[in-house]
């Protein structure tokens, strides 16, 4: 086969979807030899994603989330003798002489619109068109499956679950050397809850806020909140909010850290707060379980289904619940150790590999059914 993947958007950003393209590619790389991938990049990446004997890396003009990025993207593979691509932002090109599948991790613009910037909204409407279009979709999660059934009306046989994992360079590590790397790297107190997202109104971080701020008030525990990712849209409130609350000296804003640098915050705290109202998947809990580190999360959409009975589940619309999780694990040793144990094993459940091997299997059944 010859198959393509969209892989432009790990120029703008290497969490999120770009983290779930560039862990796939690595471990396709490992398991397929036989079958020819191009790895389509953005034009202005100045390093190949991925060069390793069947894959090559080919720059594009067309930019992500671009106005006419369905119809300029279909121009520009024109040149290529594609059997399949593979589209892991979710938006296909809207022609081309390939079979075509898209991943679908999240529905989330569709059930809270009012989180979208006017710009987001332009973009992810599409998402009607991307999904006729498309030859087949992956979903990352049953949650996300059942959304696309329900909110898209997409055949449930024209649908395929296949799960994230964490990256493997998420394990655990000694602890107390974990913290003093974080102490003098952030300059975090010694004792924190970690949130790792981007900042924006989905992933409930004013809920966490003023949560964190009863938690303070009814506990008086020296732990510190610390929370790294980058500012996403709609992130003023949160700023503003940390000022109302009086949380400008015990919340550590680290904005967008590196891999290792995750890895050893993750290692470093007590547990990781994930209040979020909607995921896909859930990469950062798993990645935290990967740690050994504890976890409290949300008990709706793909959360639950993720993390098993390895974390502690709380309604995100009820911050009492999250206070009283979070002081649990501060302050419960033998809850945090079963919880961590708990966390590793269900960790163990997902692998890239696996990932990989039902991706590759989708593949072949996509063009297999056109060539008969």
């Amino acid at each position: 086969m010859h198959i393509g993947v969209d892989a432009r958007l790990t120029y703008y950003t290497t969490a999120g979807i770009g983290q779930y393209t560039t862990n796939l590619l690595r471990a396709l790389a490992r398991i397929d030899h036989e079958d020819d991938f191009i790895v389509f990049q953005s034009r202005k990446a100045t390093a190949s994603l991925l060069e390793k004997g069947n894959f090559r890396c080919l720059g594009l003009w067309t930019p992500s989330h671009h106005r006419f990025e369905p119809y300029l993207l279909g121009l520009e593979l024109l040149q290529y003798s594609l059997d399949l691509l593979h589209s892991p932002d979710f938006i296909p090109p809207f022609w081309g002489r390939f079979k075509s599948i898209i991943t679908i991790h999240d529905l989330a613009f569709l059930i809270y619109p009012h989180f979208l910037t006017r710009e987001s909204a332009r973009y992810y409407g599409r998402i009607d068109q991307a999904v006729r279009r498309t030859d087949h979709i992956i979903a990352v999660s049953e949650s996300t499956r059942r959304d696309i059934v329900n909110l898209l009306g997409v055949p449930d046989d024209k649908i395929t679950v296949i799960y994230e994992a964490a990256d493997p360079l998420y394990r655990p590590l000694d602890r107390a050397e974990a913290q003093r790397f974080v102490r003098d790297r952030f300059g975090v107190p010694e004792q924190f809850i970690l949130f790792v997202s981007t900042i924006e109104p989905r992933k409930n971080v004013q809920g966490l806020l003023r949560a964190y701020r009863q938690f303070l008030d009814d506990y008086k525990l020296d732990v510190g909140l610390v929370l790294a990712g980058e500012r996403g849209w709609l992130f003023d409130e949160v700023f503003r909010l940390v000022g109302e609350l009086d949380l400008r000296q015990a919340c550590h804003f680290l904005g967008r850290v590196s891999n290792e640098e995750l890895l050893y915050l993750y290692n470093a705290a007590r547990c990781l707060a994930h209040p979020a109202f909607y995921e896909g998947f859930g990469l950062t809990p798993l990645e935290a379980m990967a740690c050994g580190t504890p976890v409290v999360v949300s008990n709706v959409s793909s959360l639950p289904e993720v993390v098993g009975d390895a974390a502690l589940l709380v309604d995100p619309e009820d911050e009492e619940e999250l206070i009283v999780a979070l002081w649990r694990l501060v302050t419960d040793d033998e809850l945090w150790a079963e919880r961590r144990e708990k966390g590793l094993q269900r960790a163990r459940a997902f692998s890239w590999e696996k990932t990989a091997c039902r991706t590759l299997e989708v593949y072949r059944r996509v063009v297999g059914s056109a060539e008969r």
